[in-house]
């Protein structure tokens, strides 16, 4: 493919995991596609399969998309031993989970394992909102004191959030693909998960990405060649992220209306 390949190189990585730089799809009848690793080398391959999330370095072989911030941030943090040590909150979620939503503010909680709640603090806001707000992302107490301050017309039920969870509160600016995200068929070279359509996190994306290497498998065992196995693969997976990222979008905007319902 044309274009100069990124370096993706990290001396991290597992002796026997090499990072690629973008591949390039070879001129020729075969159809194989060319890694060019950090370290020089370089090796082709019948398939290149990007399940390497939201900023793939495959991704650049079939579409020039990037993703862009949808304008929601999510703040987590958790609470340990919530029946015991978190009892009014364990009662609130339950067994599941908890929304309680306002203008351009949410507050989201979810029952995990071993007496865990995560907890989320969705907020409609610029990206760089703690820079405006003047809050220093690693001063966990600057982080809590604004957050309470902005939520500070709601019930202390629900503050109770804010105020006293057991982990840092950590920043999750969230990105998407456009949608419909789409691309032409290139010989030796596909995406999956969020590679492909990397939406809100409203609940899709995990699942979503196994069923692409399920059928992405099934494709390869079934098809006659590496290219119809591609293609089959794709007439199913792009149609149906297309309609799983328009769902998960109009979710989010549920999940944190930009106005009061």
């Amino acid at each position: 493919m044309p274009g100069s390949p990124v370096s993706c190189s990290d001396e991290r990585l597992p002796s026997r995991v090499r990072a690629a730089r973008r591949p390039r799809r070879r001129l020729g009848a075969d159809g194989t596609c060319r890694l060019l690793f950090g370290d020089g080398t370089a090796e082709d391959f019948d398939l290149v399969v990007g399940a390497d999330g939201a900023w793939s370095r495959v991704r650049p072989a079939l579409s020039p998309a990037i993703p862009g911030y949808t304008g929601v941030t999510f703040v987590e943090t958790g609470f340990d031993h919530c029946d015991t040590r978190h009892r009014d909150l364990a009662r609130l979620v339950g067994n599941g989970s908890m929304l309680a939503k306002g203008a351009g503010r949410s507050l989201v909680a979810q029952r995990n394992s071993n007496g865990h709640i995560r907890a989320y603090i969705a907020l409609r806001a610029p990206k760089d909102w703690h820079e405006g707000a003047g809050v220093d992302l690693g001063d966990q107490r600057a982080v809590r004191t604004y957050l309470l301050r902005l939520f500070d017309d709601w019930d202390e039920s629900l503050r109770y959030i804010l105020r006293n969870s057991d982990h840092e509160f950590i920043h999750r600016s969230l990105f998407v693909l456009p949608a419909p995200h789409t691309w032409d068929s290139v010989p030796g070279v596909t995406l999956l998960g969020d590679a492909a359509h990397l939406m809100p996190p409203v609940g899709l994306g995990a699942n979503l990405a196994m069923l692409d290497g399920a059928d992405l498998a099934h494709a390869l065992v079934t098809e006659s060649s590496v290219d119809d196995a591609v293609r089959a693969y794709e007439s199913i997976m792009l149609p149906r992220s297309i309609e799983a990222a328009t769902g998960s979008a109009k979710g989010l905007d549920n999940l944190v209306p930009a106005t009061a319902s």
